[in-house]
């Protein structure tokens, strides 16, 4: 009979055993899913911090350097350099300038000069002449892709008027987001490298003339006529130094058919594009980055104006992007 009662009560205190390890595991994977989640969302919340103050980092880049520009370039924007690097308290912020003279004019451009660019920008040919006929027919009178636009949902039509904007032309038959923004390829190495986009090439205020030979981007050079294979050596000039008009007779052979299409200096109006990333403690740069940009037009020193307004900013964007990769 004891034996009985001692064997049941054993079974009792086993299955209790059970039962509260089961209960410690089930608590065990809920304070483990717990702190994960808090994990997550406490990375989370500093990887947002660091983004905002990364934001205002590359602000006060883009101020330096419009002060910069309007102040301490004695000859106004002629002698400016491509790149500053602004070493703050707080991080580091390098500054891209990109005068608009390096780009295509969208409302000035032809058909030939659109499909040359599409073509070295890497669209097919039919997409790309199809693309050049929507971007005229968008700034010009004519009805022949009307029908298309207001098929679409939601539905629009098309200005009929000079682009405002260089992003109106993601609204055109054909562009994608793809060849507007530029995507992602591989070199011969095998390296991940950003290819050419279409709003890197072309702006609102452009003139129509010649473009600068220090900023141009690569894709425009080759549909004016500079061969594809001679863009890294001149890519690499240009990290070098700033050319010169002098240089471009000199250097002829290396633009090929571009030559007669490019110059250097006449620049008032600039993008200037800031990338930050913060500072930490132990003097180490964040990974998270934040680019912002401005268009910045200058008036020269020899403008009656330039005692009063030095500069006028004619866009911001708070999310901008770069491919800035040299952080030292």
């Amino acid at each position: 009979m004891k034996t009985s009662i001692s064997t049941k009560r054993k079974a009792e205190l086993g299955g209790a055993l059970l039962a509260v390890l089961w209960l410690s595991a089930a608590l065990a994977a809920i304070a483990f899913a717990l702190a994960s989640t808090v994990r997550g969302e406490t990375e989370r919340t500093a990887t947002l911090a660091d983004s905002v103050r990364a934001h205002y980092l590359a602000t006060a880049g883009v101020d330096k350097a419009i002060l910069k520009l309007s102040f301490d370039t004695p000859d106004g924007t002629k002698s400016a350099p491509p790149r500053y690097t602004f070493d703050f308290r707080a991080g580091r912020a390098i500054v891209e300038l990109v005068p608009e003279t390096a780009k295509l004019n969208i409302n000035l451009a032809t058909f030939e000069e659109f499909y040359s660019l599409l073509l070295a920008l890497g669209a097919p040919p039919p997409r790309a002449q199809q693309i050049a006929a929507a971007l005229i027919h968008w700034r010009n009178d004519g009805n022949e892709l009307d029908e298309y636009y207001l098929s679409l949902r939601p539905s629009f039509r098309p200005r009929h008027a000079s682009f405002q904007e260089i992003e109106e032309a993601l609204l055109v038959k054909g562009m994608t987001p793809e060849l507007f923004h530029g995507s992602y390829g591989r070199d011969p190495k095998g390296r991940l490298i950003r290819l050419g986009a279409f709003k890197d090439c072309v702006s609102v205020y452009a003139s129509k003339g010649k473009f600068d030979a220090n900023y141009a981007e690569p894709a425009l050079l080759v549909s004016m006529g500079m061969p594809p294979e001679n863009v890294p050596q001149l890519l690499q000039l240009r990290s070098q130094k700033m050319l010169k008009a002098s240089d471009l007779g000199g250097f002829g052979g290396l633009f090929g058919g571009a030559a007669d299409k490019l110059t250097v200096g006449g620049r008032t109006i600039f993008t200037v594009r800031s990338t930050a990333r913060i500072r930490f403690p132990d003097g180490r740069l964040s990974e998270v980055s934040r680019s912002v940009s401005a268009q910045v037009k200058f008036t020269p020193p020899e403008d009656p104006l330039f005692s009063d307004q030095r500069y006028q900013v004619l866009r911001w964007d708070d999310y901008a992007s770069s491919e800035v990769s040299q952080w030292k």
